[in-house]
């Protein structure tokens, strides 16, 4: 037995457009959770593109498996204790789904945010690409992005602080039994 607090796992899955606000709220929560002794893991596009998925490329089919290898791994790390925190545009609903069927204990956020916003806070300029034709299949431009139909939260990210969507993620995970 670990030090300290003996919890049960949860994936929280942060879906929504690309720059809608995902991940700087994963991370916040994240911060939250560790300073109050928790076992926290972060998974976000980038990092795992690194590592885990470094194979595969932007098609349906590898962003499908993309998240069906983030799937497999967020299950391991809830089912052992971790509250795991995801952060992937995961634009279709039935690749969502699937991976609320295998993980289980699941908390579906989703990052809300008007397409006009999160152009304007695009600072690596992928929408000015996706727009202009240079990227291909741009989820909210040229591919679409299917909204969640019952997420257990919804955050406006274009009218709440990040710290007021921090705490909504925390007062969800304290609503589950996650947090004591």
């Amino acid at each position: 037995m670990c030090e300290g607090h003996d919890h049960k796992g949860v994936t929280l899955w942060f879906t929504g457009l690309p720059c809608s606000g995902k991940s700087a709220v994963a991370d916040r929560a994240a911060e939250i959770l560790k300073e109050r002794g928790y076992h926290v893991e972060r998974l976000d596009g980038d990092i795992v593109r690194q590592d885990l998925t470094r194979d595969l490329g932007f098609s349906k089919a590898d962003r499908d498996e993309n998240i069906r290898r983030v799937t497999f791994v967020s299950k391991l790390l809830t089912r052992n204790g971790v509250i795991v925190l995801t952060s992937f545009i995961s634009p279709y609903i039935e690749v969502r789904d699937r991976a609320r069927r295998e993980i289980g204990s699941f908390l579906e956020v989703y990052a809300k945010c008007p397409l006009e916003i999160c152009i304007q806070r695009d600072v690596k300029g992928m929408y000015k690409k996706a727009i202009a034709g240079q990227i291909k299949e741009f989820t909210g431009i040229s591919d679409p992005y299917e909204e969640p139909v019952h997420p257990e939260l919804i955050l406006e990210t274009d009218k709440e602080t990040l710290e007021e969507s921090t705490a909504r993620v925390l007062a969800a995970l304290k609503a589950g039994g996650y947090l004591e």
